[in-house]
C-alpha cells in the first residue's frame, strides 16, 4: 500500500502525465488518469483494478434521480468507489452537474453517456470533465435527443473526502416573447389542429399584440416570407445548434433575410396574422432540425421554478456503518413512486453512503444500492442482542462463508450490532467487528 501511496502521488490527481496509447487519444480527464494508473502499474493492483471496475459498475447499473438534486456524499480511501445517476433529459435542455469536495480538496471526475439502446454499444459519452481541479469539477451538455443519460461521479484513488453535488437543467434557448416567461404558452406541441387532420409543430405563446418577439439564438434571417397559415413570419437559422427557429403570427416583423442577430435582439411584434385571425394575440413558435423535423420547443425555452431539497438528513452520519431501525424498503430513488430494490427487516447494516433531502443512499453488504428514509436508520453502537460464538470461531470481513477472517473469537456471547442474511456482525471486546454465522440468542 505504501508503495501504491507513492506512486500516486507522482501521478497526481490532475496532471497531465503520458498517455499509454497514442490512438485513439483519451477523450477525458477520466481517461487519461486511467491511462496513467496502467503506465504506472498500478491498474494491476487489486486497488486499481477495484477503480476500473468501481467505473464501469457505475454506469451500467446507475440510480434515478428527477431533477434538480442535491446531495452530501463521502468518498473513503479505503475502497475504489463510484456512483451513476440515471437522468432524463429532453431535446432543448441544458444540463449542469457541479462536484465540490468538502473539507480536504481531492479530484472528482465527471463524465455524462447517453443510453443508446444499442446492445453492442449500450453507452456513449456525451461530456466529461477535460481537466480536473482540486476545488470541484464542473460539466455542461446540451442534450441533442430525448432519453436518458448517466452522469458517474468518481474521485481519484486513496482519497477520503465528503462532497456535495448539484444536477439541474436550464433551457438551451432564451424566451422569444419579451416580458413573458413558460406560464404564458398556452398551447403544446402535439396539439390536434384541424379537427385531427394535422399536429401542432410549436408551441403558442400568448401575448398583448405589439409585444416584442425576441431571437431565441444568435443566427441569421433565412426568409420574412408570409404564408397562409403562419401569416407574417420569421424563419432563423441558428448554425450554433444546426436548427432553424419559426416565428408566425406575427403582427409584423422588422429585419430582413440575410439579416445577422444576437440573442435578445426584436424580430418583430405579437400579433394574430395567417390562420390565428380568430385568436388573441399570440406568437406560434417552432424548433426544426435537419433530419428530425419539428421538435418540441418547450425544453428549449422552459425554466424549471423548482429548487433542489434541502438536506434535512444527518450528514454527520456519512461514511459510517449504520442499521435499518425496522423493517423497511430500500428504493431505487428518493421520488415518490420509486421502485423497490430490496426488503430489509429490522437490524440491516447500511453503509451511508450520501443524503438527499430527508433521504440516506446506502449499501447493503452484498452490493446493493438505493434510498432510505432517514428516520428509519440509527446509529449501530448499541447492540441489539446477543449470539452465543464458539471459541475459535473466524470472525469474517464480511457476511460469506468465503469473506476474510479477520481474527478468531474466544468464545462466549458476543453483542450483536446488525444482522444480514444469515449472518451476525458482532463486537469483541478490544472493540473489533466482524461477522460470525447467526446464534441462539442470549
Amino acid at each position: 500500500m505504501a508503495s501504491l501511496v507513492a506512486a500516486l502521488l507522482v501521478l497526481g490527481g490532475c496532471g497531465e502525465g503520458i498517455p499509454l496509447f497514442e490512438s485513439p487519444p483519451p477523450r477525458s480527464a477520466h481517461e487519461r488518469y486511467a491511462h496513467r494508473l496502467e503506465r504506472a502499474g498500478l491498474a494491476s493492483t487489486a486497488l486499481g483494478r477495484d477503480w476500473v471496475a468501481a467505473a464501469a459498475s457505475a454506469i451500467s447499473q446507475p440510480l434515478p434521480v428527477a431533477l434538480p438534486f442535491r446531495e452530501a456524499g463521502y468518498f473513503s480511501a479505503s475502497e475504489a468507489r463510484a456512483v451513476g445517476y440515471a437522468i432524463r433529459l429532453r431535446a432543448g435542455q441544458e444540463l449542469f452537474a457541479v462536484a465540490e469536495p468538502q473539507g480536504t480538496p481531492f479530484a472528482i471526475f465527471l463524465d455524462l453517456f447517453r443510453q443508446t439502446g444499442d446492445t453492442a454499444e449500450p453507452l456513449d459519452l456525451v461530456a466529461s470533465v477535460d481537466s480536473v481541479v482540486l476545488s470541484g469539477s464542473r460539466l455542461t451538455h446540451e442534450a441533442r435527443s430525448d432519453g436518458v443519460y448517466v452522469l458517474r461521479v468518481q474521485p481519484e484513488l486513496l482519497r477520503s473526502g465528503g462532497f456535495t453535488l448539484t444536477v439541474s437543467t436550464e433551457p438551451s434557448l432564451t424566451f422569444p416573447v419579451a416580458g413573458r416567461d413558460s406560464k404564458a404558452v398556452k398551447s403544446f406541441f402535439g396539439a390536434d389542429r384541424d379537427a385531427g387532420a394535422r399536429r401542432h409543430h410549436g408551441i403558442d405563446i400568448f401575448a398583448p399584440r405589439g409585444t416584442p418577439v425576441l431571437a431565441a439564438a444568435r443566427g441569421t434571417v433565412r426568409s420574412t416570407r408570409p404564408n397562409n397559415l403562419g401569416g407574417n413570419v420569421v424563419w432563423l437559422s441558428d448554425y450554433e445548434r444546426g436548427q432553424t427557429l419559426y416565428y408566425a403570427h406575427l403582427d409584423r416583423q422588422i429585419v430582413s433575410p440575410g439579416q445577422q442577430v444576437d440573442v435578445g435582439d426584436t424580430l418583430g411584434f405579437v400579433g394574430n396574422t395567417g390562420n390565428a385571425r380568430t385568436t388573441p394575440p399570440h406568437l406560434h413558435f417552432g424548433v426544426y432540425r435537419r433530419g428530425q423535423g419539428p421538435l418540441d420547443p418547450f425544453p428549449f425555452v422552459y425554466r424549471s421554478p423548482d429548487e433542489p431539497a434541502r438536506i434535512t438528513a444527518d450528514t454527520s452520519e456519512l461514511g459510517s456503518l449504520a442499521r435499518s431501525r425496522s423493517a423497511t424498503t430500500v428504493v431505487s430513488s428518493p421520488q415518490a413512486k420509486a421502485a423497490v430494490v430490496a426488503e430489509v427487516p429490522r437490524a440491516t447494516p447500511l453503509r451511508i453512503d450520501a443524503a438527499v433531502g430527508s433521504w440516506f443512499r446506502v449499501r447493503l453488504p452484498d452490493g446493493t444500492a438505493g434510498y432510505v428514509a432517514a428516520r428509519l436508520v440509527e446509529s449501530a453502537e448499541r447492540p441489539v442482542r446477543r449470539t452465543e460464538v464458539a471459541s475459535g470461531t473466524p470472525l469474517r470481513d464480511r457476511p460469506a462463508a468465503d469473506g476474510g477472517v479477520i481474527t478468531t473469537a474466544a468464545g462466549g456471547a458476543l453483542p450483536v450490532l446488525a444482522e444480514f442474511e444469515e449472518y451476525a456482525l458482532v463486537e469483541l471486546t478490544e472493540g473489533k467487528t466482524g461477522w460470525v454465522p447467526s446464534g441462539r440468542l442470549k
